[in-house]
């Protein structure tokens, strides 16, 4: 990839101002297959003079114009479907068709529903006298995952493109080659010189250095809440807004009323999507203490179909976890549950049978999981489910939320209208009631230490806007 060891700042790809590198790891094999360049404060402070220059202009460009835009990349981003999938895969180990459908498909389905979006959001309203005003909120730091890469960067760049933003994007340093790619795009899609920034680096040199800098009016970042709670820190004394996706540790409620066998099978399907490794991945669930034996039969049946294995290897559902620091901590939560008391289902410590070297965790299901324990407390980010017990449904509703973490919520029951009543009491920022198909418009977000700020469709374009109040605007 030729443009791994550049920047792209100012509409050019660039020299870093130092030789540092760092390995690109494929998780599959545990071997390096690429570099890219890490990024100093200089670089951010080239990037974020390129955006600040590139501001006004682009900031008066009409809603016309940026929807053309918009749509430019979106024929580019077509043209590179397959390179991103690719890159993806190897770079975090998801199987090559789940890359190119799920990982690459869901950054394809957030460019088209900004651009249907911008069509019809109103930045102007009137009100009585006074005109309410949504202006773009200036030059804005996006920092995004590796577990998610193509889903984080779109939702946070094309409502920045929308509402007129100017930008620095400082991707994952263990998944950035997605990024590279993107930059192209971005530039063969027209972008002026400045609007879209790309500089690669670690958290605590690059991210670290875009949270302070006085010429960054807002940080939209994507990670764990310890990484979170830094970048608030270092955005504080320049008082610029923080909008923060973090952390989950989302709880999936088995009604009494439930098909237990699927929606058992279903939870742990969702569970282990991406590997498990996805904030909102639904990894408590909740059941009916008396069928706690029952649930826990269906989930090791559904668990033990999962098969493990290189990204690239014919039939593989789930791939490796994205690097020796994952492996190592899944791990040891894995060694926690049974320490302390857990029931092992299936799964457990080590790699699967045969697969000897790459990052690979065995499905894992606890039964009889207690509130206390770690892999009910932690966030696991693989593919280990704890299946815990209730007596009455408000023990459920109240333990689920039991939790610093409030992300998302899972409702599964035949009673729809008691689920809707359900849905109101769970302290997240999106409930899923019966496994609904994935929606691009809802907002996405979390309470408590899951962050704070809505993103996707016109709920990002809100979050990447100043509002101003013009009294006066019409003669009384």
């Amino acid at each position: 990839m030729k443009n791994a060891l550049k920047f792209y700042i100012d509409g050019k790809w660039v020299e870093p101002s130092t030789t540092a590198t760092i390995d690109v790891i494929n998780p599959s094999n545990e071997e390096a297959f690429a570099k890219i360049a890490l990024g100093t404060a200089a670089d951010v402070d080239k990037a974020v003079k390129a955006a600040r220059k590139a501001f006004p202009g682009f900031m008066a460009m009409s809603k016309k114009d940026r929807l053309d835009l918009l749509n430019a990349v979106i024929a580019q981003y077509e043209k590179r479907i397959d390179d991103l999938a690719h890159a993806i895969s190897q770079e975090m180990g998801a199987p090559l068709a789940f890359a190119k459908e799920s990982q690459v498909g869901i950054g394809m389905a957030h460019l088209k529903k900004m651009a249907e979006t911008l069509k019809t959001f109103e930045f102007e309203k009137a009100k009585g006298t006074a005109m309410i005003r949504r202006e773009p909120i200036g030059v804005v730091g996006l920092i995004t995952p590796w577990n998610w890469p193509l889903n984080q960067i779109t939702c946070k760049v094309a409502p920045a493109l929308a509402s007129g933003c100017t930008m620095v994007l400082k991707p994952s340093e263990v998944a950035p080659l997605n990024a590279v790619i993107f930059a192209e795009i971005m530039d063969a899609a027209g972008v002026p010189a400045g609007v879209f920034n790309l500089v690669n680096g670690d958290g605590p040199t690059v991210g670290q250095a875009m949270s302070a800098h006085p010429d960054i009016d807002m940080m939209s970042f994507t990670g764990s809440t310890r990484a979170g709670i830094l970048v608030a820190k270092a955005a504080a004394d320049t008082v610029k807004r923080v909008s923060q996706e973090l952390g989950g540790k989302s709880a999936n409620i088995l009604f009494p009323d439930v098909d237990l066998e699927m929606a058992v099978t279903k939870g742990v399907q969702g569970c282990y999507g991406n590997s498990g490794q996805s904030c909102n991945a639904p990894t408590r669930m909740f059941v009916p203490r008396e069928r706690m034996s029952e649930a826990a039969k269906y989930a090791k049946a559904a668990a033990e179909k999962f098969i493990v294995g290189a990204a690239d290897a014919p039939g593989t559902m789930l791939g490796p976890v994205v690097s020796q620091i994952q492996f190592d901590k899944i791990q040891n939560l894995i060694e926690s549950g049974i320490k302390e008391g857990a029931d092992l289902v299936t799964g457990g410590p080590g790699r699967p049978a045969g697969l000897n070297r790459g990052y690979y965790v065995k499905p894992t299901v606890f039964a009889n999981v207690q509130p206390h324990m770690r892999i009910a407390q932690e966030e696991i980010f693989g593919p280990v489910l704890s299946i815990m017990g209730y007596e009455v449904l408000d023990d459920a509703i109240s333990e689920a939320n039991n939790t610093v973490y409030g992300l998302a919520s899972y409702l599964q029951a035949k009673d729809r209208a008691k689920a809707r009543e359900v849905a109101k009491l769970m302290r997240s920022g999106n409930v899923y009631i019966n496994y609904p198909t994935w929606d691009a418009g809802l907002p996405f977000g979390g309470y408590k230490q899951s962050g704070n700020g809505r993103e996707y469709a016109e709920y990002g374009i809100e979050d990447f806007t100043e509002i101003k109040g013009i009294a006066g605007y019409e003669a009384a």
